[in-house]
Formats: C-alpha cells, sequence, structure tokens
C-alpha cells in the first residue's frame, strides 16, 4: 500500500473556499464563498514563473497540496492560506490508489502589477 511521505507533515492550515456563482447584469460571475472548514496539508511551493506581456508583469505560483481525502474538495474549489493568498485547484484531485484516504492535487496564483 503506497503512502505518500507528505501525509506525515500536514502543517499548514488552509480555509476551503466553494464555487458560488452570482447573476450580475444577467452575466453568471463566478466566485468563492467561505466554508469556514480549516484543512490541514502538506503545501509545497516549486517557485514562480515571471512574464511581461503587453508591459504587465504577471507572477504565476504553483504548489502541490496534499492532504486527507474529502469528496467535497473538486476542481472548482480553492484554498485560502492564512496570509490570505488564494490558490484556485488546476488539476483534478487524485484520489491517491482510489483508497479514499488521501489525496493530491495542484494550485495556482495569479498574480500582477
Amino acid at each position: 500500500m503506497y503512502r505518500p511521505k507528505e501525509i506525515n507533515e500536514l502543517r499548514t492550515p488552509a480555509m476551503l473556499l466553494t464555487p458560488a456563482f452570482e447573476r450580475i447584469n444577467g452575466v453568471r460571475a463566478p466566485g468563492y464563498s467561505e466554508s469556514g472548514e480549516v484543512i490541514y496539508c502538506n503545501f509545497k511551493t516549486y517557485g514562480g514563473t515571471e512574464s511581461t506581456v503587453n508591459g504587465v508583469i504577471s507572477y504565476i505560483d504553483t504548489a502541490l497540496v496534499t492532504t486527507w481525502y474529502r469528496p467535497d474538495i473538486t476542481a472548482d474549489c480553492a484554498i485560502k492560506l492564512e496570509s490570505g493568498a488564494i490558490f484556485r485547484i488546476i488539476s483534478p484531485p487524485e484520489n491517491v490508489e482510489e483508497q479514499g484516504q488521501y489525496m493530491q492535487f495542484k494550485v495556482e496564483r495569479v498574480k500582477g502589477k
């Protein structure tokens, strides 16, 4: 049975943000609502990628998150760290070995100036 080594170091608290849509002028606008639930996870960043397009600097920060399996975490959700940084899930969460114990997914945050 495979057990990811990151599961032993769930030290990063994060708040789960669930998708919420509202209509603004007849257009469905995406957003997130705070569920109030804190999940503990292993949060590994891989540095960021900086690019300049049309004079606008954008910074894309990616990370891999490992946590206990929760069926309510989907690719539409996002997580918010204690620092206030909001990372949206970019890959479908993987149920490791289909056991329903651990899950891993990639997240990203886009910043700009």
